[in-house]
Order: structure tokens, then sequence, then C-alpha cells
């Protein structure tokens, strides 16, 4: 699995994050990778980082993906890119859009071209379930930047293959709704938008794995929608939370009900294989058609949160919570 890594530059955008810092952990310990590059504009996590890792071959680049001149000298001689820096917050991009277009779209193409005139093999995105029939500015942006990727393919001329890997909530990470619950637990309440919302949900170590497969099996132009479980919130609140006071608050502006990974009409140009939906692009041509020995899916498939046929028991959230 982490043979595709042997003696190559590793690049990862955005590496100071939670997703960022659990890839490069897991390459410092199971990949003969010969140089694992750390892009982000967080000094102070790189920081953090160089103390935490004692691994010769970490590089630390304090940069923005905003900065094309920067990413040049950053992806010299690279040969993977796993692009996982974005502004996530959805309130926070809604009251600031100029911001998200900026880091989200302009960065993702900064990334992209970059990496092609570098001569990067493959180039990974990392994407969310928000960019599924977008409501909210975040899920737009990242579209755009999924749609980028896809296009990326016909600039590369065959010498850089791009994909995406579209999945839902990572559990534990900075910044989750676990994390959320945890923090408020201690005023005695906490709050809870709808107590009918669904929502996918990963865990870090499943989403590196997920990133390494996709990486593996990546052919140009696909979106990877990984088979995850969803949970309902209010189970989450009652199995973490028991007996502490729930305020009911309203789903907040661009927030959904219920999530999608794979919407209707993706479906219809998708295959499912053992660990994922494999959206192609139709608009590239046969060449990016029918690379995966998959079976279509059924008319009018939708991969949505409150759909799904898996899901998350307190049984399983109260382990998961254990190991974070």
């Amino acid at each position: 699995m982490f043979s595709i890594f042997k003696n190559k530059s590793v690049l990862i955008t955005g590496g100071t994050g939670s997703f960022g810092q659990h890839f490069a952990q897991a390459l410092s310990e199971k990949s003969e990778a010969q140089k694992i590059i750390i892009l982000s504009r967080d000094e102070l996590k790189q920081s953090q980082m160089q103390s935490k890792f004692r691994d010769t071959r970490f590089r630390y680049f304090l940069g923005d993906i905003r900065d094309k001149e920067r990413l040049e000298r950053g992806f010299e001689g690279v040969d993977i890119v796993v692009h996982a820096a974005a502004l996530k917050q959805v309130p926070a991009l809604e009251y600031n859009p100029f911001e998200a277009v900026k880091t989200n779209i302009i960065g993702t193409q900064n990334v992209i071209n970059t990496a092609i005139n570098a001569g990067a093999q493959k180039i990974l995105l990392l994407s969310t379930d928000k960019a599924a029939n977008p409501i909210n500015l975040y899920g737009a942006t990242k579209l755009c930047a999924e749609k980028l990727f896809i296009a990326g393919n016909a600039y590369s001329a065959g010498r850089t293959t791009l994909s995406v890997l579209r999945y839902g909530n990572v559990l534990g990470s900075r910044g989750s709704l676990l994390d959320v619950i945890k923090k408020q637990k201690a005023t005695g309440k906490v709050q809870i938008t709808d107590d009918r919302m669904t929502r996918f949900w990963i865990t870090l170590d499943q989403a590196l794995n997920f990133a390494i497969e996709a990486l593996n099996l990546m052919k140009g132009g696909e979106v990877f929608v990984p088979k995850i479980p969803s949970m309902k919130i209010k189970d989450m609140f009652d199995t973490i939370v028991p007996g502490v006071e729930l305020e009911v608050i309203g789903i907040r502006p661009g927030e959904k009900l219920h999530e999608v990974l794979l919407s209707e009409d993706e479906a219809r140009h998708s295959k499912e294989i053992e660990m994922f939906y494999v959206v192609e692009p139709q608009h590239l041509g046969e060449k990016f058609m029918n690379n995966h020995n998959g079976k279509s899916l059924p008319e009018n498939f939708v991969y949505a949160s409150n759909k799904n046929q898996q899901w998350i028991t307190p049984e399983n959230l109260k382990e998961i919570t254990r190991e974070n």
C-alpha cells in the first residue's frame, strides 16, 4: 500500500492540519519516501511538528497556496502532491467570500499549475461532501476545486495525473463536531442545530487509508467517494454527553439537514468498486472513462447520509472516541 511512495518526494499542502499531520506521520513510519515536504502558513504548528517528528526526510516550507511564486520553489522535484489546504469553516466563509475564493479556488489553481510545471506524477485533492449539490460558499468553492482538478488532466498532456477524494466529516479532527461537543460539555449544556440531522463520518485513520488507496488506483479525472457510515447528530450527542441539556438552535445558514456524497446526476456516470464509488469524467473523453472494473449504479441512485446502508452505533462511537 505504501510502496507507491518508495524513493518519491511527497508534498502535503496544509501539512500542519489534522489530516496533514496524520498523513505525514504515516509516511514517516511506514513508507520509504525520499522526502516529505510540509507546506503550510502556520509557523507555530510547523515548529511543533519539528519537535514531534525527528525524521530527517521532513522539510518544512512556510508559505500560502495563494502565493504561486512560493509554490514554485516548494514544488521543485516533487513527485506526489496531496492537496489538503483549504479554508473550511462554513459561517466564516459566508462572511468572507473573497478569502474563500482566493484560497480554495485560486489557490487550488496555483497548486495544479505549479505541480504540472514541476513534472509531478500524481496530485490528489481532498474534497468534501459539501461539494455535492452545494448550498454554501465553502461547498461551492470545493466543487470548483474538484472541477479544476479534473480538467487539469487535459492541461497536463498525460504527464501529471490529477484526481479527487471526496469524503464526509472527520471524527476527532480540529474543529470537528466531536471536538465542539467535548468543549461545550464543561458548560453543562450543548447546542444542537436539528435533532433530525444526519452526517457522514470518517476517522483520520480511514481518511488516510482512503487517500493512499486513491493514489494507488487513480487513472486521472476521477472523483473517489469512499463507502463510509452515517450517524444521526442527536445519537452522537446522546452518546458523548448523556444527560447533558441539549439546546436546539435550528439549522444555521448554509447547512443541510442531510449531506450528499454522490448526487443522482453524478451516479449516472459512476462505478461501484470495492471501497469506493468512482465518478468518471464524461467531458474528458473515452480515454478517462471505464478505467475501473466496477458495476454501474442503479437508476435514481443517490448516496446521502440519511439513505446510507452503514450506520455508526453508539457502541462504535464510544470505541472511536476512546481512541481519540
